[in-house]
């Protein structure tokens, strides 16, 4: 990690990424930013994303304003829109959490208070992470098929939301979703498996809190790719609210640089939070030192 300072020559410029429409609160985003650096020495500019913004539009508002720092608000699939935007560029990527499950927020320890997750923007150290290629995507998170990518489809069509509507989105699928018969290619093996569903992990959480890759390090140049072999209601509880492990007798942690995996069947797939619709092969490869993330300075807490 490398300490955060503000430039003493420049002042410090921040560029905001604000998903108007991400997560369920009320929120006033663009006022609560502009109130809390009222009264300090900084430049900041706010651009909302419009709807089915690309990459494109944010490298342009970059080039322009030339900022110190470029902070997404919104879930992950905001900060993976950023983070698309600012991969190998050397430009810190800040997070304010706004989305349903802040997944990646909570997995380096920024906090769901508004003003403390401003604060980290000016106060904190940067991190260097690691992000993976999957099916020409990039993925900073978490990625999966089988049974959490079904939970994801039908989340997105339900009415209840938060981690609530994950856990019933999860059981609505529980019982319908077969064993997936997949062939994984790692580190030079070839393993035949039977799974409910396997994950692609850069990280070790999920955003509902479910930790299911209790041995990842998003600077460690490996990720993990985990088989979970049969899943039931009672283990998604203990996952999500107990913060339980899970029966190593029913699953299978690989660590990797790189992955081949195919389906004898199509099966449900997702990239951090986004629903990509069915696959049969999966291809990812790891990308070292890729981004710059801001996180608390834990030798201040």
């Amino acid at each position: 990690m490398n300490k955060w300072f503000m430039l003493e020559k420049d002042t410090l410029k921040i560029l905001f990424i604000v998903n108007t429409g991400a997560g369920s609160s009320s929120r006033d985003w663009s006022l609560l930013i502009t109130e809390y650096f009222v009264l300090k020495k900084t430049i900041i500019e706010i651009y909302d994303l419009q709807k089915n913004c690309t990459t494109e539009g944010i490298k342009e508002k970059i080039a322009q304003f030339v900022p110190s720092q470029v902070v997404a608000v919104g879930g992950d699939g905001t900060i993976k829109l950023v983070a698309e935007s600012l991969i190998h560029s050397h430009i810190p990527l800040g997070i304010l959490p706004a989305g349903s499950a802040n997944g990646l927020a909570k997995e380096l320890g920024i906090s769901n208070n508004p003003e403390k997750a401003l604060e980290t923007l000016l106060t904190g150290t940067t991190k260097k992470v690691h992000l993976i290629n999957i099916n020409e995507q990039l993925c900073i998170h978490l990625s999966d098929i089988g049974l959490n990518a079904y939970a994801m489809k039908k989340f997105k069509h339900q009415g209840v939301r938060g981690m609530w509507g994950y856990l019933i989105a999860s059981l609505k699928v529980l019982w319908q979703n077969p064993l997936m018969q997949i062939a994984i290619e790692t580190n030079g093996e070839i393993h035949q498996l039977k799974a409910e569903m396997i994950v692609i992990a850069n990280a070790t959480q999920y955003g509902s809190g479910a930790v299911i890759n209790p041995i990842g390090k998003l600077d460690d140049g490996l990720f993990e790719v985990v088989v979970l072999k049969k899943i039931s209601a009672l283990e998604i509880f203990k996952m999500t609210y107990l913060k339980g492990e899970y029966d190593t007798e029913k699953t299978a942690i690989f660590q990797t640089k790189s992955l081949k995996m195919r389906s004898v069947k199509k099966v449900h797939f997702q990239i951090d939070g986004e629903y990509l619709g069915k696959v049969k092969e999966v291809h990812a490869n790891i990308i070292t030192d890729a981004l710059e993330i801001i996180v608390p300075d834990t030798d201040m807490d």
